[in-house]
Order: structure tokens, then C-alpha cells, then sequence
């Protein structure tokens, strides 16, 4: 296949035609890295990617970061410093077929003209194995510059084959002191910006924008031009923005949450981290970001049981029903209501005292289930409903513990190879405090008896 034919006049009308018709936050797009503010920690002076740019050596990379802190134009500043050519494809449209075409055309453009293809998939996390199979061999033998852009965890989201073959790049949110200069040049630029519209924002204005754009330039852009074009001249050809003017445009605060990827994961995170702290105020926080991102209230609710007895336990008996109580007041009433069920348990949680008691204990049950011989059952425990068990001895040695003088007894319900094993070791903390003082017994019998009690394996194995 040749190459693609040079740009015609049509094709120059036609880009200029966009250029002027795009929105504000294209046309203000930075087009050389000292234009770019922003993302230091990839692009400062000094910097790996900075030094690549500046000395034409370029290789394939994955930016990871939120919508609007500027993957897209960073990528077309690395092509045309770089003097490559720039072909970008989203991943939500294009297949294998488009792949193989831009492959084929790199080649004859390599080939004819020595220029290189910096290939800019966005949003490749939406590319399934298939498709990143299909370009992988062309990043490798270099036919190919990849840049990927992305809004999710490429280590989950992208081949571990293309990850190993590309650097990634982790992009943060724009800061409000970066957006604020970004916003200042927009309404200053008489070429490709607001300046021919001698519009002036208000302060309060300027600080409402920067604020509720929440680190994304396109947001932030985007809402300045809707109310500059809405707002007519006031005082001879000036256009002042009021803070009700930015409202208007914005509507509502660009909300940074995604409840299929990983901000869902990081945010259940923070929730639980926080209850496990006993933190309501971090608590209350992480679950409002969550349901305010459209996150399901269920989820929440079944994740708050899974804390209840994870981090409190029996140290508050009280916490696993209160959960359960708080998963049926959002399934009955629904939203918005049901949300206050939510944020009720996830205070009553965080005041709740702590203990993973249970949790540990089960855990080295499974350990010793998985990592030990799985012994009969002792047959003193078993039952012997015929006369033939009952001759095997089934039953046989049984203490009945209601026919004890405590009403307990001490006979062994372990395998012989776990005889004396303990499991379930109770804190100082709450309940379980006098759980401990009831569960004492156990220890003084051993002590009378002599059987010291065995640790946990992994306690054995570092001895």
C-alpha cells in the first residue's frame, strides 16, 4: 500500500476550518512542550521523557492518568518535536483492520521517506487481547512508536506482553495553581482563545472554575467558553463572567469516579481503611465520594458486613446485625434514604471496638486444613445411631457437658496431629474481654493437665 498522498488545499481549508470551529480546549491545546504546564514529575527539566523529547529518542510508553490532565496533547507534542508521524486511533472504534493499515502505511512511510509513526491509541485499556496482540510484534521490531493512553491501571487493563515493551507514565490530576494559569491564557489569547471577546472573569468566578473542574482542563476550558459565548457585552465590548455565569456552565462538579474501575477499588479501600481506624470522619467522606459517583449502594452495604466481621468481630457482637439492619434499610427505601442507613452503620462501625480475632483464627484453619492430614473425626465426637458403630466405639468416652458440674468440658475436639492446637485467641478489647475471661477455663485445665498448647505453624516454622 503507498503511502498516504500529501495534504491538498481542500485538506488545509478543511483543517482550519476545525481548528477555528473546535472547542476552546482543542484549539488551546499547547503545541510545544514549554507551552505544556503541568505533569513535572514526567516532564521537568532533567527528566527521563523530557531528555528523550529533546534528543529525538523516542519509545514506545503508556500514559496512565485522569480525563483532562493531558495525555492526548502530550502525545501530539512528542510527534511533531520529534518531527514523526502522528496517527491517532480510539480504541473504541478502531479494530485489527485499522491496526493493520496504520502497520502497513508505517512501513512504506519508513521505508520512502525514513520518518517515523508515533501510533496514539486512546483509551487502549478498551482494546481486548486480540487487538493488543495485533500490534505488539510492530512495537517490538520498532515499525511502530506506540503511545497509549489511558484512564485505568494499565497493570490490569493492558497485556503484560505490550506493558513489558513500553514504559508507563503515570499523569496526575492538574493542580487548581496549573488550571488557574490555563484558564488565564485561554481568556488572553486573541488567536486561539477569548482574547477577541474581551471577556473578563471574576474572581470568585476564577476560583469556582478551578475548583469544580477538580484537575481537569478540558472541564475547566470548556465551561469558560460556554459562559463567555452566552454572556453578552456589558459595558461597551467587555463580557464580565460572574460566579452565576460559571455555575450555569458547569452545572455540576466534574466528579472523578468510576465505579468499574480503579478508583472504585481505591475508594472501598479508603472506606474500609478509615473504619478500621476507627476514623467516622474519613469514614463518612469515602462513602459520599462513592455514592455521589454513582457507586451501588448494595456493594457498599455487603462490604460494611464484610467489616463488621473482619475488623470488629466479637469485640462488638452488635456490628454484624446493625449491618445487616443497614443492608435492608437500603434495599427497602432506596435512594436517596437508604444512603443515611449507610452513613449511620459506617459511624457505628468506626466507634465499634476492634478485634480480626476471628478472622486470624479461621485463617489458620484453613492453613492447617490445607497443610496437615485430614485426620478422621475422633470417635468419641462421632454419633452412633446403630449397634455396629456403637461396637466400633463410636461415641464411646463422650462427656455430655451438660451433665458436668461447669456445664463444659475440656475433652479434646481436635485431630490427634492438632491435639492442643488454639486458634481463636480473643483481644482485651470490648465483648471480648469477657469472652477471654470465659474462654480462661481452657487454660487452666491445660495447665492442670500439662498439655501445653501448640502455636499457629507459621509460629513454629520461624522457630
Amino acid at each position: 500500500m503507498p503511502p498516504k498522498r500529501g495534504p491538498t488545499l481542500f485538506d488545509a481549508q478543511r483543517a482550519n476550518t476545525l481548528q477555528n470551529q473546535a472547542p476552546l480546549a482543542t484549539r488551546m491545546r499547547p503545541r510545544t512542550i514549554d507551552e505544556y504546564l503541568g505533569q513535572e514529575q514526567i516532564i521537568g527539566e532533567g527528566r527521563l521523557l523530557r531528555r528523550a523529547i529533546a534528543h529525538d529518542q523516542l519509545f514506545s510508553l503508556i500514559f496512565w492518568g485522569p480525563p483532562g490532565s493531558g495525555k492526548t496533547t502530550l502525545a501530539q507534542i512528542i510527534a511533531a518535536t520529534t518531527q514523526a508521524h502522528f496517527e491517532p486511533l480510539s480504541a473504541v472504534s478502531a479494530g485489527v483492520a485499522d491496526l493493520r493499515r496504520v502497520v502497513q502505511e508505517a512501513k512504506d512511510r519508513l521505508g520512502m521517506f525514513q520518518q517515523r509513526t508515533v501510533l496514539f491509541i486512546d483509551e487502549i485499556h478498551r482494546f481486548n487481547k486480540g487487538q493488543q496482540d495485533a500490534v505488539l510484534p510492530f512495537v517490538e521490531d520498532g515499525t511502530i512508536i506506540l503511545i497509549g493512553a489511558t484512564t485505568e491501571n494499565p497493570s490490569f487493563e493492558v497485556n503484560g506482553a505490550l506493558l513489558s515493551r513500553a514504559r508507563v507514565f503515570p499523569l496526575e490530576a492538574l493542580s487548581d495553581e496549573v488550571l488557574g494559569h490555563l484558564v488565564d491564557r485561554a481568556l488572553g489569547d486573541e488567536e486561539r482563545g477569548l482574547g477577541k471577546l474581551k471577556a473578563l472573569l471574576a474572581a470568585d468566578a476564577r476560583g469556582y472554575l478551578v475548583n469544580m473542574a477538580n484537575g481537569d482542563a478540558r472541564v475547566a476550558i470548556n465551561a469558560l467558553e460556554a459562559a463567555a459565548l452566552a454572556k453578552p457585552p456589558a459595558i461597551g465590548t467587555t463580557r464580565l463572567i460572574t460566579l452565576d455565569d460559571i455555575r450555569d456552565a458547569l452545572q455540576s462538579r466534574a466528579t472523578r469516579y468510576d465505579k468499574h474501575g480503579e478508583l472504585h477499588y481505591d475508594a472501598i479501600s479508603a472506606l474500609h481503611k478509615s473504619v478500621r481506624d476507627s476514623d467516622p470522619d474519613g469514614a463518612l467522606y469515602w462513602l459520599g465520594r462513592m455514592l455521589d459517583g454513582g457507586e451501588d449502594p448494595l456493594y457498599i452495604a455487603r462490604r460494611l458486613v464484610r467489616m463488621a466481621v473482619e475488623d470488629i468481630g466479637l469485640a462488638d457482637p452488635h456490628a454484624l446485625p446493625q449491618t445487616m439492619a443497614a443492608q435492608q434499610a437500603v434495599h427497602f427505601l432506596g435512594q436517596p434514604e437508604g444512603d443515611l442507613a449507610l452513613a449511620q452503620v459506617a459511624v457505628y462501625l468506626c466507634q465499634a471496638p476492634k478485634s480480626n480475632a476471628v478472622y486470624t483464627a479461621y485463617a489458620a484453619v484453613l492453613k492447617d486444613v490445607a497443610e496437615t492430614r485430614n485426620e478422621p473425626v475422633p470417635l468419641h465426637l462421632r454419633n452412633a445411631p446403630t449397634h455396629l458403630m456403637k461396637n466400633l466405639g463410636y461415641g464411646q468416652g463422650y462427656a455430655y457437658a451438660h451433665d458436668l458440674p461447669e456445664g463444659r468440658s475440656d475433652q479434646e475436639h481436635l485431630p490427634p496431629n492438632l491435639t492442643g492446637r488454639i486458634y481463636y485467641e480473643p483481644t482485651r478489647r470490648g465483648f471480648e474481654a469477657q469472652i477471654s475471661e470465659r474462654l480462661a477455663w481452657r487454660e487452666r485445665k491445660r495447665e492442670a493437665s500439662k498439655v501445653p498448647p501448640k502455636k499457629h505453624r507459621e509460629e513454629e516454622e520461624l522457630e
